[in-house]
């Protein structure tokens, strides 16, 4: 591995340098929930190990590992949930919006592990379906509560029923006691 200080092949270091300096090179602004299903991943795009490649370090490693086991859960999720529209980030936040009476955004965002910025644009998506509301907090007027509408309880109790079913399709190549072992093994990671 190259050290600090350590000379950056001239292609490289053009590419990195324009890369820095040009706005039209940066990431566009995100203006829409972009925690959407990835269209690769919805169409069965993903291949966790084709047999021609080297695949070299990353066999070895548990994040990478991992991070296969996700993406071919995460499709079979993204399937589960598309009758009504609702995307994993969507799904966990309509449950967290549900549990927790009096949750605000910031509190949102915060539990998901995403920015503030994100979680608007979550929830702008959820008030658009008609599934979220915001209220004013009973403790602070000058802060917003979110709750489920109506609407927001029967889709949540329906994809609940189906992300159960994923689940337990997904399950189905473990024991018992290895879906035990897998959650207290990835409890210890998270």
């Amino acid at each position: 591995m190259a050290g600090v200080g350590a000379a950056i092949p001239f292609s490289m270091s053009a590419s990195l340098r324009s890369s820095r300096s040009s706005p039209s090179s940066r990431s566009p602004r995100k203006t829409r929930d972009t925690l959407a299903p990835d269209p690769a991943t919805e169409a069965g795009g993903f291949d966790p190990h084709l047999p021609d490649v080297d695949y070299g370090v990353l066999d070895n490693l548990i994040g990478y590992a991992i991070r296969r086991a996700q993406i071919r859960l995460y499709e079979d999720f993204v399937r589960s949930l598309a009758p009504w529209n609702i995307t994993p980030p969507r799904f966990s936040a309509l449950v967290l919006i549900s549990r927790n009476p009096d949750l605000k955004l910031t509190d949102l965002a915060r539990i998901m592990g995403i920015a503030r910025s994100g979680a608007v644009l979550l929830v702008d998506a959820l008030e658009e379906m008609k599934l979220v509301a915001r209220r004013p907090a009973e403790k602070d007027r000058r802060a917003f509560s979110l709750v489920l509408t109506a609407a927001g309880r029967r889709t949540l109790e329906a994809a609940t029923e189906a992300v159960c079913d994923h689940d337990a399709k997904m399950a189905r190549a473990l024991s018992a006691q290895e879906q035990q072992t897998l959650r207290a093994l990835l409890s210890r990671l998270a």
